[in-house]
């Protein structure tokens, strides 16, 4: 023992030393190596106290002091000078790992820093985050460092023995029966300890104990100066000082690699089905990146390929069981990991806990207080402490909250287990949701809408799942409610497919409902997958006059119309019941009315183009616009307003009262603030400019549309927008610039699902190829438009360039002859259906084209002047310019003067029924 002593062990000899004395109670060298070895390991008051023991027992027993050297010893302690030699450093008790250590780079850094600036550190995050591993690996560079392992305790109050025994300090209590009793508790003996050391004490696991553990850290940072404590839980411990740093879900290329390294571990052959990167991915995102569930996962490798892996986490609890047999139990299954959590909760925070499980994608605290039960905002804060939500920053400048996909799935799984309060929370949800959305549905079209946008973004997965239990529950005018305020929401956003699905869905319903379906859910999701909604409305008396619901379904049924025109709508083309259908639906607005002067009743006129009778859209636009002004406000006037200026450009009539229309909706589009509407008044100018041969004016006027319309993320618009300035660029004769333009467009067409917008671009590239001579490419693009879009539900003009396309395709291929039968039907559909001048005019122009071909030049120059007088001064193209400009030379070459100016009054004075007959006539050269 002395020579250990001498060597600086000090502590190894203590309990020897403990022995020795107790068998040799008078041996006073023996005592005296005692009293020195508690001194060396810093423990001055054990060294007085065992000399107060030795000279007692030596008084008692035998009437004596002690001798010299025991004499000298007590003084020196007394006086403070014993200074033994630092004992060794102790290297503390982690230990090395089995298992890699993936990830997280820039959090471990952190918490090394956070150590070197605080003396209390908390990791917090759910169960399964990894949380310890990290806490681990800091300390691993910061020794000496204890780890202290709470997870199995019971008791909080075995909290200071559990970090006696990690630091190896419990035989000073066994081995010693006469320590004093403040010597024996072990809070005390720990800062008799820890006072003058720098050490790292990890107390792990503290959420079950949370309590016992905060006290503790607290009374050992109060008086160990030196000492750091960096603790692991699920909550943090609330002391003072305390730095809180939650650890967060791996980020994917790090569970990616996470979930790699554990399969090569579990699988030798593992990179043969770690190629479908696609399942890695959606596991490690379905599992939150959390790395106990990716490791249990990895762990499934041995039996399944990660795409069945993939398919089967909606089970996830029965899934992920196979965790490591050296681990605690509440680690070796994904469930009880949750498990370990739920129990830790009163019967309130669980009780919230199941009622926010009702939520999709997140919910702020209006949401939460209108839906849960309880003191909320308390029962939330508990349950983002206990890391079960996750609270960051919203849009609108409040606290989001939101569930890893693995924590809702449990509670649901809880709420589930109470099926009475899981109905009543969804209940609320679903009224939550729809006042929330029939207050955004208004401001959607005002100077505020860019906050109510994102707000319904935020709200969307909720506003999803409170529709579809509404639907399940067979509530049709709650689902149509929700459904009508959200459908302006989703065209402007262009989630118009998801819009015509949703409105589809809740229409089947109410036929299913009205045809007798039961009350068992089963049966009537059944009868609503295959009801046929037109039929419905065309079986129902008086068009459904009677029904409580009769005008949301008409609503709803316009909305389908509206959101549909120019895209998927082209089977009402065919159905033979369409013209009744359609006309039953303009007969729910065609009197006017409140219902005709709000959002959808003003679109109403737009039924006109399914019913093919495009005049008499632009017949019904002006009772629209008075019907407005009597019973509607700004934006709906001012969308009727719009609908008539566009209708108005589309039409014959050289763009009377357009101008009229565009400066009142100028004014109208400020006032209200809508900048989507002001993006549809700037196209339609730029239309009317289009129409004028102003073709600087409509670039102008487009580049600003296309500006709104990204500002207020109405990403559909913008095809069709930059469609139109390649269109410019062409006119203008800079094909290049066109082109370029035109890559752009059919790539926000491709990207923003907006079919029309991609048929008008493949147009514009068979245009151009034709101008170039390029026929064969011209003919791919012209084939190409009939798979993007039918012309039966296209817009007329559309449908006129379509057919002039065709018709000069066909002269390119077959000779001019060929095509002009085409464009003469072309032209004479075009007119039929009032397309307007500038439309018309170029179609004259290009059948000029063809005659000159032929040769017949008088004939063109009949319908260039044809063409000249339909275009009332309008200026053409460049490329329509310069065509021209080169036959009219031609034929005053070829051409007496006379002949020429006759030939020319002639065509000026030729209405339609004059061009199509000179289109038929046999051309002569």
């Amino acid at each position: 023992a002395a020579a250990a002593l001498a060597l600086g062990r000090a502590r190894d000899v203590v309990p020897e030393l403990r022995e020795l004395t107790a068998a040799h109670p008078y041996d006073e060298p023996l005592h005296a190596l005692l009293i020195r070895a508690l001194a060396d390991t810093g423990r001055p008051a054990d060294a007085l106290a065992a000399h107060e023991s030795v000279r007692r027992t030596l008084a008692d027993t035998l009437g004596t002091d002690p001798g010299p050297e025991l004499r000298a010893l007590h003084a020196e302690l007394l006086a403070q000078e014993h200074r033994p030699a630092p004992p060794p450093a102790r290297r503390g008790n982690l230990r090395p790992r089995l298992t890699s250590f993936v990830g997280r780079e820039g959090e471990l850094e952190s918490v090394r820093a956070d150590l070197r600036c605080s003396r209390l550190v908390t990791l917090t995050g759910p169960g399964g985050s990894g949380k310890t591993r990290l806490a681990e690996e800091a300390a691993a560079a910061l020794a000496p460092a204890w780890l202290v392992e709470l997870a199995p305790l019971d008791q909080p109050d075995a909290v200071p023995g559990a970090v006696v025994s990690a630091l190896g300090l419990r035989e000073t209590v066994l081995l010693n029966p006469e320590l004093a009793p403040q010597q024996t508790d072990p809070t005390a003996l720990l800062i008799e300890y820890c006072a003058p050391r720098a050490e790292l004490v990890v107390l792990d696991n503290c959420e079950h104990v949370i309590d016992a553990a905060a006290a503790l850290a607290e009374t050992l940072l109060t008086h160990c100066p030196h000492l750091t404590v960096l603790a692991t839980s699920r909550e943090p411990l609330g002391v003072p000082g305390e730095s809180v740093r939650p650890v967060e879900p791996l980020v994917p290329e790090q569970a990616h690699r996470l979930f790699a390294e554990r399969a090569r571990a579990v699988r030798p052959d593992a990179d043969a089905v770690l190629g479908d990167t696609a399942a890695v991915a959606e596991i490690c995102r379905r599992l939150d990146g959390l790395p106990l569930a990716i490791e249990l996962a990895a762990a499934r490798l041995r039996l399944l390929t990660p795409r069945q892996i993939a398919d089967r986490l909606d089970d996830r609890f029965r899934l992920l069981t196979s965790g490591s047999r050296t681990v605690l139990p509440r680690q070796q299954t994904l469930r009880a990991v949750v498990d370990w959590s739920w129990d830790l909760l009163d019967e309130r925070e669980r009780t919230v806990l199941r009622e926010v499980s009702v939520f999709a994608g997140g919910w702020d605290l209006a949401a939460a207080e209108a839906v849960c039960t309880g003191p909320v905002a308390d029962l939330i804060g508990a349950l983002v402490d206990k890391s079960l939500v996750v609270a960051a920053p919203g849009g609108s400048g409040g606290m989001r909250y939101r569930m890893l996909e693995t924590i809702h799935e449990y509670a649901a799984e809880r709420a589930a287990e109470a099926p009475g309060q899981r109905a009543a929370a969804e209940r609320r949800h679903r009224a939550w949701a729809r006042a929330l959305v029939e207050e955004a549905d208004p401001l959607l079209r005002s100077a505020d809408q860019l906050r109510w946008i994102s707000r319904l973004e935020s709200d969307l997965d909720n506003i999803r799942a409170a529709l579809d239990r509404a639907v399940r529950a067979g509530e049709e005018e709650a689902a149509g409610a929700l459904v009508r305020s959200m459908c302006w929401f989703w065209w402007l956003r262009n989630y118009r497919q998801e819009a015509v699905t949703r409105v589809r869905q809740v229409l089947r319903l109410g036929a299913a409902l009205d045809a007798g379906a039961a009350d068992d859910p089963a049966t009537l999701a059944a009868r609503t997958e295959s009801a046929d909604h037109v039929a419905a409305l065309l079986a129902a008396p008086d068009a459904e006059a009677a029904h409580p619901l009769r005008e949301l379904r008409m609503d709803l049924r316009l909305f389908e119309l509206f959101l549909t025109a120019g895209g998927s709508m082209d089977h009402m083309a065919t159905d033979d019941r369409a013209p009744r259908y359609l006309t039953l639906v303009r007969a729910a607005y065609e009197p006017g009315g409140p219902i005709a002067a709000r959002l959808p009743g003003v679109i109403w006129p737009m039924t006109a183009y399914y019913l093919g009778s495009p005049e008499d859209a632009a017949r019904d636009t002006s009772p629209v616009v008075d019907n407005c002004r009597a019973y509607g406000g700004d934006w709906e006037l001012g969308a009727a307003l719009m609908f008539r200026a566009h209708v108005r450009v589309d039409s014959p009539g050289n763009l009377l009262g357009v101008d009229e229309d565009l400066a009142e909706l100028r004014v109208l589009g400020r006032r209200v603030g809508d900048r989507w509407m002001r993006a549809q008044v700037c196209s339609a100018a730029g239309e009317a400019h289009m129409a004028r041969g102003r073709f600087a004016e409509a670039r102008g006027e487009y580049a600003e549309a296309l500006r709104l319309a990204y500002e207020v993320g109405a990403y559909a618009e913008s095809p069709f927008l930059l469609a139109r300035l390649a269109d410019i660029a062409f006119r203008f004769g800079d094909r290049d610039t066109a082109l370029a333009a035109l890559d752009e467009a059919g790539t926000a067409a491709e990207r923003y699902a907006v079919p029309e917008s991609r048929a008008f671009v493949l147009l514009m590239r068979a245009w151009i190829a034709l101008y170039d001579g390029r026929s064969a490419e011209a003919r791919a693009h012209f084939d190409a438009i009939r798979e993007v879009a039918g012309p039966e539900t296209s817009p007329p003009q559309f449908v006129a360039g379509v057919r002039t396309v065709e018709a000069l395709l066909v002269a390119a291929e077959s000779g001019p002859e060929r095509g002009l039968p085409i464009l003469a039907g072309a032209l004479e559909e075009a007119v039929a259906v009032r397309c307007a001048e500038s439309v018309t005019g170029g179609m004259v122009d290009a059948a000029a084209g063809l005659f000159a071909r032929l040769g017949d030049l008088p004939a063109a120059i009949r319908l260039y002047a044809a063409a000249d007088h339909w275009r009332d001064g309008c200026p053409r193209s460049e490329p329509e310019r310069t065509e021209a400009a080169r036959i009219r030379a031609d034929a005053r070459a070829a051409l007496p003067a006379d002949r020429y100016a006759a030939e020319q009054a002639r065509g000026a004075g030729y209405d339609a029924s004059d061009v199509l007959r000179e289109l038929r006539r046999t051309p002569t050269g």
